[in-house]
């Protein structure tokens, strides 16, 4: 049959797409645009903030208006979490978060029987990693390989361990096989993620570290660059530098998880980390990198964040010259310890998010200023905006003259900068 599906939210709900996809095809079925009509639709939803919420509901209603007899189903965070909300949309398969290849069964049940059907469970009950096919169906230049599921962090304005349930880990050797099969196939870069990959192997013997994924992923994919997702400042120690900087094919790009620039604020939040400790991770990586892109997320508003508190935010940020931040504003979350906080109020949570928006554009203006005249070594994936386009390992975006470059990686000398990107000349 004819399957559609659209995909919201972090690079894990992505990954678990590619893996269905590669499923769906084995088993016979076509893939075709989410927009077109399908015998079949699949929204793998979101619920990080109230935005992923309304969309995926949005989507969802889209499907069934489009194609009133086909299958609308819906997997993922929304629908673990707010299973209720989805069973007043109209849907005939509701899944949560696990056992993404049993859900493909019941898709194609329904589908045969025209019988609705739920798959959920007690995602905080789960003890198994789930094993899925690294890669996706798209041209080979980027893979991602998903190591980590679960969160046992606890923050006090995240739904996503209810969603996700507890650390579970991928085996090393799983690891190493996969990254193994990805640079057989073609891939040039394999990303790391996970929900948190930090807490990679604390359920595994012996309790082995991130780096130790690390070292065994860039050995088994040699010559194969290696991005690593999301990161806690705990990570980020002596010894995972000093070993992180000796591997060549490690991208010196790192997504430092920092939400709030104020120890008050990030001790609201249940963060495990103060602004001395994401200091120290900070000044560790580039004092082993060279000049590695340090990125981050914000949030503006957080409840019971006063101005004296956002203004210190604002200059740690500074402070720290990261690379690269993604500010939003604080979006409540139910059944959160954060939605039952004195919050507030949305215009000042809009100004502040505003405000930390233009402190980012002015870091990010000058790390890439920073990177003219540098030689770096860029994947090129695609043509966009009259060049083509790929990105240099601290992924900052680079363009080039030429026609098609698909999937190599290339020397490049920065020449300059226009539209947020960086301009290059093949050396």
């Amino acid at each position: 049959m004819k399957i559609a599906i659209y995909t919201l939210g972090c690079k894990v709900n992505q990954y678990e797409t590619q893996a269905m996809e590669r499923e769906l095809t084995a088993r016979g079925h076509t893939l075709v645009p989410f927009e077109g009509q399908a015998d079949a639709y699949v929204v793998n939803t979101c619920t990080v903030t109230a935005v992923s919420d309304k969309k995926s509901r949005q989507m969802l209603r889209r499907a069934r208006k489009q194609a009133p007899n086909a299958v609308v189903a819906v997997c993922g965070c929304y629908a673990q979490t707010r299973p209720e909300d989805v069973r007043r949309l109209d849907v005939d398969l509701i899944a949560g978060t696990g056992d993404r290849m049993k859900f493909l069964d019941l898709l194609e049940h329904a589908a045969r029987e025209k019988a609705p059907a739920e798959l959920l469970d007690r995602a905080l009950g789960r003890r198994e990693f789930e094993v899925l096919p690294a890669g996706g169906l798209a041209a080979r230049t980027r893979a991602m390989l998903k190591v980590e599921d679960g969160c046992a962090n606890f923050c006090s304005y995240c739904i996503i361990p209810y969603a996700r349930g507890p650390v579970r880990s991928l085996p090393l050797e799983t690891a190493e096989t996969e990254a193994r099969r990805l640079a057989e196939e073609g891939y040039r870069e394999i990303v790391l993620t996970g929900i948190e990959i930090s807490s990679w192997g604390r359920d595994l013997p012996g309790r082995p570290g991130l780096i130790e994924l690390v070292e065994a992923v860039c050995r088994a994919a040699e010559g194969v660059r290696v991005r690593l997702g999301s990161l806690e400042p705990r990570t980020v120690t002596e010894d995972f530098c000093r070993r992180g900087a000796a591997l060549p094919n490690l991208c010196p790009h790192f997504h430092l998880s920092m939400q709030s620039g104020c120890d008050a604020t990030l001790a609201r939040m249940n963060r495990k980390y103060d602004t001395a400790r994401y200091r120290e991770s900070v000044d560790l990586l580039n004092g082993f990198f060279d000049r590695p892109a340090v990125t981050t997320d914000l949030i503006a508003g957080f409840p019971g964040e006063t101005e004296e508190e956002f203004v210190q935010t604002l200059a740690f940020i500074r402070a720290c010259g990261l690379a690269a931040i993604h500010v939003f504003p604080y979006s409540i979350r139910p059944g959160t310890p954060a939605a039952e906080m004195a919050q507030v109020p949305g215009p000042i949570k809009e100004e502040r998010a505003a405000r930390a928006g233009a402190a980012a554009e002015e870091l990010h203006r000058a790390y890439l200023q920073g990177c003219v005249g540098q030689i770096y070594d860029v994947l090129y994936e695609q043509p966009a905006d009259g060049l083509y386009q790929g990105h240099a390992p601290n992924y900052m975006t680079v363009g080039v003259e030429g026609q098609d470059f698909h999937n190599q990686v290339l020397p490049t000398r920065i020449v300059g900068v226009r539209d947020g990107i960086l301009l290059g000349e093949l050396v």
